[in-house]
């Protein structure tokens, strides 16, 4: 540690980055090994991470990063944000909505990256870092229909299986309509990482437009990082 640092933000620090740098998450015992920490003081700086969104842990224990950490490395060249930038911008003029992508947090969705028509007059405004539960919205429903099939299952969320997009109608703003699709990353790194990308408009949304766009810039984003 550097003359002059903080030990426990150096510590955190130093957890944050190796969670980022370990594909598929790491176990909290682990990251104590590796970083030489005491495993009661590990479990500190995990949850302390956790409570800020920067890491979450998943159903089998593994460590992996959390939204709040996404959005802190937004800017970065190689992130996700700046790949989809381009298909948001084609999928808003395509649609004439706000296209946006979202992430899987426990049981939230939250908006990550959004971008907004440039001929249309009135579209929803949609800021990153909103959130609402997976099971309501176009958004959390497309992700739900991602994972394996399970009795428990909407109907909702077996149709958007089945269609390969989700379409709700005033779940999450009244009067808005929303079109989302899975997105299947499957390169280091994502391990434990749900996304969908998806719009949203008022009542004027065309729906065939959006239904058959929406799944094509899915699969766009999905083939980038394969």
């Amino acid at each position: 540690m550097a003359q002059g640092t903080l030990q426990t933000l150096d510590r955190g620090i130093e957890a944050l980055l190796l969670v980022a740098r370990t594909p598929g998450g790491i176990k909290v015992g682990d990251l104590a090994d590796r970083l030489a920490l005491h495993r009661a003081v590990a479990y500190r700086i995990i949850s302390t991470l956790s409570g800020h969104g920067m890491v979450r842990r998943l159903e089998d224990g593994r460590i992996v990063l959390g939204a709040a950490a996404f959005q802190l490395g937004a800017q970065a060249t190689d992130s996700i944000r700046a790949q989809v930038r381009p298909i948001l911008e084609d999928l808003a003029e395509r649609t004439g909505a706000t296209a946006f992508l979202s992430m899987a947090e426990d049981e939230e969705c939250v908006v990550v990256q959004t971008v907004e028509p440039r001929q249309t007059m009135v579209t929803i405004h949609y800021r990153v870092g909103i959130r609402h539960p997976l099971n309501r919205g176009a958004a959390g429903i497309a992700i739900l229909a991602a994972r394996p099939a399970h009795p428990d299952d909407s109907d909702e969320v077996r149709l958007a299986r089945e269609q390969g997009f989700s379409a709700t109608r005033g779940q999450i703003h009244k009067g808005a309509v929303g079109v989302s699709s899975p997105v299947h990353l499957s390169g280091a790194g994502f391990a434990g990482m749900e996304y969908s990308i998806g719009v949203v408009a008022l009542e004027s949304l065309d729906m065939e437009t959006a239904c058959r766009a929406v799944p094509e810039a899915a699969r766009t984003l999905s083939d980038r990082f394969a």
